[in-house]
C-alpha cells in the first residue's frame, strides 16, 4: 500500500500518519513542497521510534510519484468526490492521495483523474476529518479487504 501526501503542511499529521504506515507495512511519499522539515521535532515526536520502521520517499512533484508507479492504481481521497472509500475493490500496491490540510489536493490533480476520486461520508458542517485519521480509515479498508496480510 502506498500513501501519497501532497504538500502536507502539520508535521504531527505526518508523524502521525507515518506510524500507522510504520504498523501497516504501508510506503509513505511526501510531496514537496513540505510545510515543515522532516528534521522537525514535532514530527519526529509524532512518529516517534518509527521512522526507521516506515519507507518513506520524497518527491519533488506529483507527476513524479506517477512516473514512478505507472502500474499502480491511484484514488485521490477528496470531500468532492462522488464514490465512498469502500465501495473501490483495492489491490495492496495502490497508491491513495490525500492533500495538505487547508486546501485539499490541486484542482489539477483533481480534473487529471476525475474517476479515480473517493470520499469518507461526514456531514457537511464546513470542516472535515483530520487527515491523519482520514488515512487511516482508508488504510485499514483496503486491508480489511485483504484479510489483513501479515497483521497480528
Amino acid at each position: 500500500m502506498h500513501i501519497v501526501l501532497v504538500n502536507p503542511e502539520i508535521p504531527q499529521n505526518t508523524g502521525n500518519i507515518a506510524r500507522t504506515c510504520a504498523l501497516t507495512r504501508s510506503v509513505l511519499h511526501l510531496v514537496k513542497p513540505l510545510g515543515f522539515s522532516i528534521d522537525d521535532r514535532y514530527l519526529k515526536r509524532a512518529g516517534l521510534d518509527y521512522w526507521d520502521k516506515v519507507e518513506v520517499k520524497v518527491w519533488d512533484s506529483f507527476e513524479e510519484v506517477v512516473e514512478n508507479h505507472r502500474n499502480n492504481n491511484i484514488y485521490l481521497a477528496t470531500t468532492k468526490a462522488q464514490t465512498e472509500y469502500c465501495e473501490v475493490d483495492y489491490q495492496l500496491h495502490d497508491m491513495v492521495v490525500f492533500g495538505c490540510e487547508t486546501r485539499g489536493l490541486p484542482q489539477e490533480i483533481l480534473e487529471h483523474y476525475p474517476r479515480q476520486q473517493i470520499r469518507i461520508p461526514m456531514l457537511d458542517i464546513g470542516r472535515s476529518l483530520n487527515l491523519s485519521n482520514s488515512v487511516a480509515i482508508i488504510v485499514y479498508e483496503v486491508l480489511r479487504q485483504h484479510k489483513f496480510p501479515n497483521l497480528k
